[in-house]
């Protein structure tokens, strides 16, 4: 089975990168990627499989040579919510992250704890810590931001050090409804949308006052800003980052300068696919929740991080990656999912977990994530998900596909296929067959299914006159419900 993860220092190891990224026991969404020296560091918010909230375990984070984006390693604990002064027993959790590195060779740790309405900074003298508490953003005067009337709500901190040497936080919220709206600004203090605020060189204090990010040019209000700001800038360009009011997916806009205002520019990432040619919210390819991350640029090519759900929930998301094309005049094409993800193209051979399935969804579709209580049984009685054994963080648990039933879908995007292949699934549970269909629906094979209660590699089946880019879909056909945990193609 798939093995990305590696405790060496150097070396190339011959790991390939697959979506998710990182491996299957690891929950970190909310991805700012950066590059520092010849590694690539992810820092994130950190979610706990099967979790009851969003990023209830500590800050982690992993790297990976910028050689092989496949060979990841664990770089531990870097911050936990006890360092934080204003984080009182019961600790909240902390919130997505980012991380810059400043002219005095430190790296900060921006962060806010849930609903405690202040931004907190953290710091270190290397990029995977440990991170030290230094303060909360404030005012000259010791006001912290967040505490003044007119300050936007301090939320999803994005830092930037442009090449001048300023200093710029982003930040924000934007409710989608008023029922949000007075739950989390029950004062009225905190102003929505997103905003900006220049910092001095000691990387907390605010320089003059924060101003509203302004956006023009947005076709529709579902795509105006709802959270999780970032910043990058690309040749003379910068780019605010963000995820919309429609959530499953980052928009990004354009400005000459750092504090806007920006031309909006399309969107780079959803995790339903939705937006694609031929894909809505009536036929999105996988189960959305909310969306966050950013862009970086590694060896020539831009990639967007992004996360997907698993597990029936919105709190147990997974990071995901795709390249995505940059044009000559800024504007950025929307990314397919895809298994392949950093890595690219999937081999012709070998064998591949169900789990880095781009596309899962039921028969009838696939849905919004995020119910609980009685609907959440009633859509396990229809809906598959991504779930694993064992309980969280535990060193190697298996994920796989839960409750596939007749007409649920598991696609894998894209292989570079060349001449005929021998393929197998390893499956539990109902009988029946698995159909393998290409893109346009066409079945390349049947493989049939007998009735186990372990996990079992089926009979093989042949793939015949597949050649060049090819999606395989998974198409369970059967009366009861299966497991599907991988899949082999052959010579």
């Amino acid at each position: 089975m798939l093995d990305n993860v590696s405790k060496k220092t150097n070396g190339h190891t011959g790991k390939r990168a697959y979506n998710p990224y990182l491996p299957s026991y690891e929950y970190i969404p909310d991805g700012e990627p950066y590059l520092f020296g010849d590694r690539l560091y992810l820092f994130g918010s950190h979610d706990r499989y099967n979790g009851t909230d969003y990023c209830e375990n500590d800050y982690v984070c992993w790297s990976a040579p910028v050689d092989e984006l496949g060979d990841w390693r664990y770089e531990g604990v870097i911050y936990r919510k006890e360092q934080d002064s204003r984080n009182a027993i019961p600790r909240k959790p902390l919130q997505a992250p980012d991380v810059q590195l400043a002219e005095d060779g430190r790296y900060y740790l921006y962060y806010c704890p849930a609903g405690l309405g202040c931004i907190g900074v953290a710091v270190c003298d290397s990029p995977a810590g440990q991170y030290k508490f230094l303060g909360h953003v404030r005012y000259g005067d010791q006001t912290l931001l967040g505490g003044r009337k007119g300050d936007g709500f301090p939320f999803d901190p994005g830092i930037f050090r442009d090449g001048d040497g300023r200093i710029w936080l982003y930040y924000g919220f934007a409710p989608m409804n008023e029922q949000m709206d007075a739950f989390v600004n029950p004062d009225g203090l905190w102003e929505s949308g997103p905003f900006v605020a220049e910092l001095e060189k000691d990387m907390l204090t605010v320089k003059g006052v924060p101003s509203r990010v302004e956006i023009t040019g947005c076709p529709e209000k579902c795509h105006d800003f709802f959270e999780a700001s970032s910043m990058r800038k690309i040749g003379e360009r910068y780019c605010f980052i963000y995820s919309s009011q429609n959530s499953h997916e980052l928009c990004y806009a354009l400005g000459k300068n750092p504090g806007g205002p920006f031309q909006y520019g399309g969107v780079l990432h959803s995790n339903g696919d939705i937006g694609m040619p031929g894909i809505t919210e009536a036929n999105r390819q996988n189960y959305t929740g909310n969306n966050h991350g950013s862009l970086i640029q590694i060896k020539g090519q831009w990639y967007v991080f992004g996360h997907r759900m698993t597990n029936y929930t919105l709190f147990s998301r997974q990071g995901v990656a795709e390249p995505v094309e940059i044009m000559a005049d800024g504007h950025i094409g929307q990314a397919e999912m895809t298994s392949g993800g950093l890595g690219g193209p999937l081999p012709w051979e070998g064998s591949f977990e169900a789990r880095i399935a781009c596309v899962l969804r039921s028969g009838t579709g696939a849905i919004h994530s995020g119910v609980s209580g009685e609907m959440l049984e009633a859509v396990k009685a229809v809906h598959p998900a991504f779930v694993q054994s064992g309980e969280d963080r535990e060193s190697e648990p298996d994920q796989y596909i839960t409750h596939m039933r007749d007409g649920a879908a598991a696609g894998f995007k894209y292989f570079d296929a060349c001449g005929n292949r021998k393929i197998t699934v390893v499956t539990r549970g109902s009988g029946g067959k698995m159909e393998v269909r290409t893109a346009e629906g066409e079945i390349a094979a049947v493989i049939p299914l007998k009735e186990e209660k372990e996990w079992k590699e089926s009979e093989e089946a042949l793939l015949v006159g597949l050649c060049g880019r090819q999606a395989l879909f998974f198409v369970y056909r059967g009366d009861g419900a299966i497991d599907f945990k991988a899949f082999s193609l052959r010579i």
